[in-house]
């Protein structure tokens, strides 16, 4: 699971990212409302975690922006503000849950948990690409009809890349994204796991390209132009 969280008061975001990450969970911060929507463009996100007492923008605003663009994605407000106005106002502004400050974190792991669970019910729990398909529910893949058998961490990477294919992905992002690895993990490790999934994609047309210098790509297979008649 990925979260941006939104918040500008830096011992809460310490605090709240490391409970969330001790859960597997990828954290990416930012403390102000203004770039939110288009890093929610830019990138795909599980759970938005939205404080409202931002500077600049605030949370209203910037829900406001981040559904005027048809972002769908659940969003779980933070506030300080206990007044039942202000509740109503975040809710029918398109939020899906609140947490009032100060909050247990154990709470807000439960709810983030529920909010994400709700939207995947939702959306089918399904990625696809060229030919290839994830299940994310039954936690299986495809090529084609034919089923993958993929290990616990190329299913990890496979799901972190598959939603960012035609973007780079770094080597350290793909590392963050696998609840299955620990934080020593080196980057031939992630070459082994790359490599492996590369061959295995192969049926699916999906290719794994490696940008020297910056991470590895998925793209669309393209068909051999030397094999077309005339090629």
């Amino acid at each position: 699971m990925r979260i941006l969280l939104v918040e500008d008061d830096e011992l809460l975001v310490e605090s709240t990212s490391r409970a969330l990450r001790s859960q597997g969970w990828v954290v990416d911060a930012t403390a102000r409302g203004e770039p939110v929507p288009l890093s929610l463009r830019q990138d795909r996100y599980d759970l938005l975690i939205l404080d409202i007492g931002l500077a600049g923008i605030d949370g209203f605003e910037t829900l406001r922006r981040v559904r005027a663009q048809g972002l769908d994605l659940p969003v779980l407000l933070l506030t300080a503000r206990d007044a039942v106005e202000d509740r109503v106002r975040g809710l029918e502004g398109g939020a899906d849950d609140y947490l009032v400050k100060p909050f247990a974190l154990s709470e807000l792991i439960a709810r983030s948990r529920a909010l994400v669970r709700r939207s995947q019910a939702r959306s089918g729990n399904e990625l696809r690409f060229a030919n290839l398909r994830m299940d994310l529910e039954a936690r299986r893949a495809f090529a084609g009809e034919e089923p993958l058998a993929l290990s616990v961490r190329e299913w990890d990477v496979l799901a972190y890349m598959l939603p960012r294919a035609g973007k780079v992905v770094a080597k350290e992002q793909i590392a963050s994204a696998s609840n299955s690895w620990d934080q020593s993990v080196t980057d031939n490790a992630i070459e082994v796991c790359i490599s492996r999934l590369r061959s295995k994609l192969e049926t699916a047309g999906v290719l794994v390209r490696t940008v020297r210098g910056f991470g590895y790509l998925l793209e669309e297979a393209q068909v051999d132009d030397e094999k077309q008649p005339g090629g």
